[in-house]
């Protein structure tokens, strides 16, 4: 860690409404996040804890399918760490249940944290009944991927990516290639959080939401998902592989499309061994408003913490350092008052300022306390229609029965 860095990291504490630089005596504070060794949170403990300010950091990766179970759990027998990163729809689901710690005095307090410096999204994903609960640690979106190669092979005009539902349909039957492994189109409707994430901006396109998912225009859109599974244009294993591995399929060559988001960005430049860019996610028909997903994790302190000043103390270190975010990590910060440089690489580049632009239209999934519940009815609906269990119709009424149970 550079001297600027530990001294700003110093000067921060100092400035907080707990006191001086080192606290009283000697403290350790738990953190859990899904973050490993090469990304920012892992990271940021490790700096935190190298600086000379009595706090120490146990850091612990946590599998993203595993954060609302354990931590809950956790909460629930008295063994909650002091931090936790949460994805940004389940952050309501803690605050409304005391799990949480309401942090709106100390944001005020704070030289490094200011309010008004996030999106209003993000931020939104943080506040309950008018007051703080945590903070923003990234935001992302998704778009769509496309291989310029397989494009320009294939005759399609990679100056021209599909913008509409049926030109998305359309460009993934030119570019399917079975006799070559290659199918047109990747994109992960995986019976997770993945799912819900990546299906909710179709039906918000079309007019729906998480709070009334069986529109006509969300049961078209279920439809085409069908279809590019039905008629092969997309991968069988969709329905259970996460981005992560979607992405990876693209990055093979084996798919020419991918819908995903700017977290691939490093890795795509370092993995693709081919010319590739980013386009916005087409919409139902031309003129359609746009809609796309907000991701990405919050940090909150629960209640429970026996060092809640500590703990602050460490979000607002990571807080200073989130114009390292994309830089040095891939990721996107969900404050508008951090100028993006240019990386030096062409295409990661212009896939950020088409990833910016996505994020104006990016929707949050709630925020509500159930949200967990109502994206498990969405994804059971995504998993009933895909396998052919239901039409998309049927499916999309049963989600939209359960979820008005929840809602009402």
């Amino acid at each position: 860690m550079n001297m600027t860095k530990q001294l700003l990291g110093v000067s921060l504490l100092a400035l907080t409404a707990f006191g001086s630089a080192a606290f009283a005596e000697d403290v350790t504070i738990t953190i859990w996040s899904l973050d490993d060794e090469t990304q920012p949170a892992y990271t940021y403990a490790q700096e935190f804890s190298a600086m000379d300010n009595g706090i120490t950091i146990d850091y612990r990766e946590i599998q993203f399918d595993d954060v609302v179970s354990e931590s809950m759990r956790a909460f629930a027998t008295g063994q909650a760490p002091d931090i936790i990163a949460v994805d940004n729809p389940e952050h309501a689901l803690f605050a409304a249940r005391g799990a949480f710690l309401d942090i709106t005095d100390m944001i005020a307090a704070s030289d490094a944290i200011n309010a008004e410096n996030y999106f209003p999204g993000p931020l939104n994903s943080v506040t309950w009944d008018g007051q703080y609960y945590g903070v923003p640690k990234a935001t992302n979106t998704i778009a769509l991927y496309y291989n310029v190669d397989m494009f320009t092979a294939h005759g399609l005009d990679p100056d021209s990516p599909p913008s509409t539902w049926d030109e998305l349909v359309d460009a993934a039957r030119a570019l399917n290639d079975p006799d070559n492994n290659i199918y047109g189109i990747a994109f992960s409707a995986k019976a997770s959080e993945e799912g819900t994430f990546q299906f909710l901006p179709w039906a918000q396109m079309a007019g729906g939401g998480y709070e009334n998912i069986n529109t006509a225009g969300a049961v078209r859109a279920m439809d085409i998902w069908r279809t590019l599974l039905d008629d092969k244009l997309a991968s069988p294993d969709t329905l259970t592989r996460g981005q992560w591995d979607s992405t990876g399929t693209f990055n093979a060559g084996n798919a020419a499309m991918v819908i995903s988001g700017p977290w691939e960005l490093n890795r795509m430049v370092e993995e693709a061994q081919f010319d590739w860019r980013v386009a916005l996610l087409p919409v139902p028909e031309e003129g359609a408003e746009r809609a796309s997903a907000m991701g990405d994790f919050n940090w909150a302190i629960f209640q429970s913490s026996d060092h809640p000043a500590e703990a602050f103390a460490a979000l607002e270190y990571f807080a200073s350092q989130d114009d390292r975010l994309f830089p040095e990590f891939g990721q996107l910060p969900a404050r508008s008052d951090i100028a993006l440089p240019p990386t030096g690489v062409a295409p990661k580049d212009a896939a950020l300022i088409v990833f910016l632009e996505q994020l104006q239209y990016a929707q949050a999934r709630g925020p509500h306390p159930d949200s967990p519940q109502i994206s498990k009815a969405i994804q059971d609906a995504i998993q009933l229609s895909l396998t052919g269990q239901l039409s998309s119709q049927e499916a999309l009424d049963q989600a939209q029965a359960t979820i008005d149970a929840i809602l009402n």
